[in-house]
């Protein structure tokens, strides 16, 4: 026989956040920082942005994404990744499985380039509907950095590299890991007056991180689904037909100790919110946003498979429909993409993964347009890292900078943005086994970003404590040679 549960409030919220007697975890994330208070800066709004990044979590290969097909550096490519027994280079164009070629509107003097074979859609995208750009050779740096101030024990570096957590939070905040605001919820503090409400601002697919938690701004966590909801506050908990109301009570009463009085507010709000999404997201165009087509490799026919990305995309895509019911003017996104860090059985899991991401980012794209915001919707693409062009055997080992993509109708695309770097051992951005050693630091490829989304100059360097170390003239850091977007 049951009985309703008659346990403590202190013990019912005890029991429903570490033992998950709620159900599911609640979307918002007990932030510390986010108990302070501290007034945003009046920035005004009169259209609507997102920016979206996909976070290649683990540390992407650039060598195996971006490649510079000139004779020089596909040679020197080659004789770094074909290492038998498991030769980890990618057929030259023309083969099976070959890399794809790509020109970019402005030639590079002696360089051509492919893409991997698995990133057909944002061939397309790059080359014909001009919506995709690359970004060559970003990472974390304090200040423009050659090789022999990399040496110089005394010159500046970014703190702990090579790091997954910590290179995680540097491109996420500028901090290494236990920092807890992030640059994309600084952001949103900034231009918090844009929205009616901030609750469903700050979105992440894949748990609590940090890029989306600023000073004020709490992020929101979705599933593919929707929204998150407490098991107990929509029917029984242990036979108990008034949990709900239990719940509900318990949520609403005031708390002497901080960080209950945080948890228990996560609750209240978890509570009212969850019905807002669950409805505002059940009528017109958020309703009818299409499911994606499954992913069909490259080179292969047949039903294919779900691809999660593309339905985390989704998602988002029904977010961003229902914008106007939600009131919202700016919001940002977090998607992560796990599975990068490829020490080994690199070759069939890196196209697995890059072929989900083009893929997705094709039907995102076509979403947006059909939405009439492809000029208001930026992805961009995000890593713990690069990676080695060595080869550690069948994989390859933690690197530093990287290749990404950004893409949208804001996008000046079919470009490269930044310097490619030289292919090889020995260069001059080699810091180790083909580790590149940035030329794009992320506070500017970040920069960029933020002030096509709104963010006024003059906020710049208290956003990204790094850009000043970059400025050249009056450019606040933000060269004519970086400006892909905008």
């Amino acid at each position: 026989m049951t009985h309703p549960l008659n346990v403590s409030r202190r013990r019912f919220l005890s029991k429903a956040a570490a033992l998950s007697v709620a159900g599911p975890a609640t979307p918002f994330a007990l932030s510390l920082a986010s108990m302070g208070e501290a007034a945003a800066q009046s920035v005004s709004c009169t259209d609507y942005k997102a920016l979206v990044c996909l976070f290649l979590a683990g540390g992407n290969d650039a060598f195996n994404t971006v490649l510079a097909t000139d004779t020089p550096s596909w040679d020197a490519y080659v004789a770094a990744r074909n290492v038998l027994p498991s030769p980890i280079a990618l057929p030259p164009a023309g083969f099976s499985g070959g890399v794809l070629p790509i020109s970019p509107i402005t030639p590079i003097a002696g360089r051509s380039f492919a893409l991997h074979p698995e990133l057909t859609h944002l061939k397309t995208m790059f080359e014909v509907d001009r919506r995709a750009a690359i970004i060559a050779n970003v990472g974390p740096l304090v200040r423009p950095t050659s090789i022999a101030e990399y040496r110089n024990p005394s010159h500046p570096k970014p703190r702990k590299l090579f790091s997954h957590n910590d290179q995680q939070s540097m491109w996420q905040s500028f901090a290494p890991e236990g920092s807890t605001q992030g640059w994309g919820g600084r952001v949103m503090d900034l231009l918090a007056s844009c929205n009616a409400s901030s609750t469903f601002a700050s979105i992440s697919s894949g748990g609590n991180v940090v890029w989306l938690s600023g000073r004020n701004t709490r992020q929101y966590q979705l599933s593919a689904n929707g929204a998150l909801r407490i098991n107990a506050a929509r029917g029984t908990l242990y036979g108990s037909t008034t949990a709900s109301d239990t719940l509900r009570t318990l949520a609403s009463d005031p708390r002497e100790h901080l960080i209950m009085r945080e948890q228990a507010a996560i609750y209240a709000r978890t509570l009212t919110t969850s019905d807002e999404l669950i409805s505002a997201l059940s009528t017109g165009a958020a309703a009818s946003v299409p499911a994606p087509a499954n992913w069909v490799p490259a080179g292969t026919t047949g039903p294919g498979t779900s691809n999660p990305v593309a339905n985390s995309l989704r998602m988002v895509a029904r977010m961003i429909a229902a914008r106007d019911t939600l009131g919202l003017r700016r919001q940002v996104f977090f998607v992560p993409i796990s599975g990068f860090d490829t020490h080994d059985g690199q070759l069939p899991a890196h196209a697995t993964l890059l072929g989900r991401m083009s893929h997705a980012m094709k039907y995102f794209n076509d979403q947006m347009a059909a939405l009439g915001l492809a000029d208001k919707v930026t992805t961009f693409t995000a890593s713990d890292f690069g990676r080695t062009l060595s080869s550690n055997g069948d994989g390859t080992d933690h690197g530093w900078g990287g290749h990404h993509f950004v893409v949208g109708g804001a996008v000046n695309g079919g470009r490269f943005y930044g310097t490619f770097p030289e292919i090889g051992l020995g260069t001059a951005t080699d810091v180790g086994r083909g580790s590149l050693l940035p030329t794009t630091g992320v506070d500017q490829y970040a920069g960029m970003l933020a002030r096509w989304f709104g963010v006024p100059n003059g906020a710049l360097a208290d956003l990204f404590p790094n850009l000043p170390n970059f400025v050249t003239g009056n450019d606040f850091g933000l060269p004519a040679s970086l400006r892909f977007v905008g």
